[in-house]
């Protein structure tokens, strides 16, 4: 328990949430990532620390979504 405080107090997440999945403990961090390049500044320390599987999927908002519209057309 220790290791996942020190965890979730070092990313920041905006949100964290603790669930059941698949009969596994699983977790959910909400975080604004500014780059690609932060994925292994997250991932390690989890892959490291508990052996865990990782899926990240990104999000926008839809003033973000906007954006990226105008900029395709």
């Amino acid at each position: 328990m220790q290791k996942l405080e020190e965890y979730v107090k070092m990313i920041k997440p905006e949100a964290a949430y603790f669930y059941e999945r698949n009969g596994e403990r699983s977790f959910f961090f909400a975080l604004d990532l500014p780059s690609a390049d932060m994925i292994p500044v997250v991932a390690e320390p989890l892959f490291q620390a508990f052996n865990a599987r990782i899926e990240f999927h990104p999000a926008m908002t839809l003033d973000e979504v906007k954006k990226g519209v105008q900029k395709s057309m």
